[in-house]
């Protein structure tokens, strides 16, 4: 009997799998809030260097504030006011309408500071630190470090979560958030913003992966594909959620504040949460777990059911799984055996491409020209359709199509923009949101595919680095973006040729539909081993096929 069968006997996908996944997607709303958080809380006001009047202004009592930053400050080669620089000394000869020049020498930085445009922001990371200019490189590093504290999360917890259970860690996590995440809302100065962000990150990343396996470890296979897509789903009302909230709370603090505090709550609900019944038997807790499966079993009106299950029944069940089993597993269970290896490099390349093209157009929306609230809303909004007719895809054609066709299409769409003039805006908008939907669906693919390649003892772990692999290219995607200054066209050739890529090296992977969970690392050679086997005779039976017709057209023709 192996544990599925187990969990059919407590009752499948009963009362307590809908209260669990329930409770556990909830705190999903608010991961996007802190993923895309820096698009509203780093947003660039309108800005100009704080202006003075010479002491000739008296000569122009009447003069208008327009009139006053135009002898202010000089006009770049878009007719827009400088952002950097300002003239030296008042140019008063600019309001003689005949007079389109001066001398570009005359001009200096902002030795005073700069005016802020409040009309969109009352206050950003932006305005409050002067983030402009020379220093503007510092939003971007901000963004950094709080991917580079997901990156750590996901290979610290990860691992940490295989070892002592992934309710300890999501409880742990919920705590080192809200705390944190409170703690960034009063930093008094950037480097303890970048410092609490970076521990926000960590959090993140650790109930994030913790959560995941909580969520499939106790859900039947044939709802496995529903589950998480309907998991996918609160993250994507979080990114709208996130437009409400930034709509409505306009200072960077409050909106911070705002979506780190709901984490205090998570934790107060939290110590209902069941710890995964399969990591118990395989960490060699079977008292643990026999007692989990009848709290179950009660939930779901399986009292009887449940009553059978003891320790020896448990054991005896689960005694091949068992007997496979390590008494620790590390990174390096990974890389151990020929299978395992080839899926851990298909993931690792797999979440890399998939995030670094994410991240390189979700974390650039004051560059689509309308309102980054309506923007943010569309981005978002374009999940459910994904995500739905990536549901209909895995549940009938499969995983690993569906995560090729997906990747495939997103690399293509980007790249087809770089051809779309300028001009054409609303078009260039269109594709990217096409674009980012195939992206979100191909997120949605590679987290039930990596839960379901990886065996339990490893799963959590090399969910773990698939989204350490994720962070890595959500760090580096940021930079993609400097090379447009050199060579405008190669950032949407990197964003669109990562995921064709991708989408071929997906195809080396296993399918997994209606296949039962791995409990073991063998369970995964052995699968692969009769995979193989089955193709070799399949290719062998093509070819006794083929001698045979060709012997009879050999007679026909003789």
């Amino acid at each position: 009997m192996a544990f599925g069968e187990l969990l059919e006997q407590v009752g499948g996908m009963g009362r307590f799998q809908l209260i669990h996944t329930m409770l556990l997607t909830i705190p999903i709303l608010f991961m996007a809030s802190h993923n895309l958080l820096q698009n509203f809380t780093a947003a660039i006001p309108g800005h100009h260097c704080q202006v003075r009047l010479a002491p000739n202004g008296s000569e122009y009592p009447n003069i208008t504030h327009p009139q006053l930053l135009r002898v202010s400050i000089p006009m770049d080669s878009k007719k827009r006011l400088e952002k950097c620089r300002r003239f030296t000394d008042a140019q008063w000869e600019l309001l003689n309408a005949s007079v389109t020049r001066v001398n570009e020498t005359e001009t200096e930085p902002c030795a005073d500071g700069w005016f802020y445009d409040q009309t969109q922001f009352t206050s950003t990371i932006i305005s409050e630190w002067d983030l402009v200019c020379d220093r503007l490189k510092l939003r971007e590093m901000a963004q950094s470090i709080y991917m580079a504290g997901v990156l750590i999360g996901a290979l610290v917890l990860g691992g940490l979560a295989d070892r002592f259970g992934r309710r300890a860690l999501t409880i742990w996590s919920f705590f080192q958030m809200a705390v944190t995440g409170t703690c960034a809302a009063f930093s008094p100065n950037y480097a303890s913003y970048c410092f609490f962000r970076f521990l926000t990150g960590m959090a993140l990343s650790g109930f994030g992966l913790s959560i995941a396996c909580l969520i499939v470890e106790w859900i039947p296979t044939q709802y496995r594909t529903i589950t998480i897509a309907l998991t996918g789903l609160s993250y994507t009302l979080g990114q709208i959620l996130l437009a409400g909230l930034a709509y409505a709370i306009r200072d960077w603090r409050w909106l911070q504040l705002a979506v780190s505090a709901p984490y205090l709550f998570f934790l107060l609900y939290s110590w209902w949460y069941v710890e995964s019944a399969r990591w118990l038997i395989q960490s060699g807790q079977a008292n643990k777990a026999v007692g989990v499966l009848q709290k179950v079993a009660r939930i779901n009106k399986k009292q009887e059911a449940g009553a059978r299950i003891t320790t020896e029944v448990l054991l005896s069940s689960m005694e091949k799984e068992l007997s496979s089993c390590k008494s620790s597993y590390t990174i390096s269970d990974l890389v151990r055996t020929p299978s395992i290896r080839r899926i851990f490099f298909c993931l690792s390349m797999v979440w890399f491409s998939v995030s670094f093209s994410y991240y390189g157009l979700v974390m650039d929306l004051q560059n689509f020209g309308v309102s980054i609230y309506l923007i943010q809303v569309i981005f978002g909004a374009v999940d459910f359709p994904a995500k739905l007719i990536v549901t209909i895809t895995m549940s009938y054609i499969g995983r690993r199509v569906s995560l090729t066709g997906f990747l495939l299409t997103a690399g293509t769409i980007i790249i087809t923009n770089l051809f779309v003039p300028l001009e054409m805006q609303t078009l260039r908008t269109a594709l990217a949101v096409i674009g980012k939907g195939c992206l979100s669906a191909a997120f949605n693919c590679v987290f039930l595919f990596t839960t379901e390649l990886y065996p339990t003892p490893v799963r959590q772990t090399g969910l773990g680095f698939g989204s350490t692999m994720a962070r890595v290219g959500g760090m580096v995607s940021p930079l993609t973006n400097v090379l447009g200054d050199y060579y405008p066209f190669l950032p949407p050739i990197v964003y669109g040729g990562l995921p064709i890529v991708a989408g071929m090296i997906a195809c080396l992977l296993p399918e997994t539909l209606n296949v039962p969970l791995p409990d073991t690392i063998e369970d995964v050679e052995n699968r692969s081993k009769r995979t193989k086997k089955k193709n070799e005779e399949e290719i062998a039976q093509e070819k006794i096929l083929l001698q045979r017709q060709d012997k009879v057209l050999f007679k026909e023709t003789c």
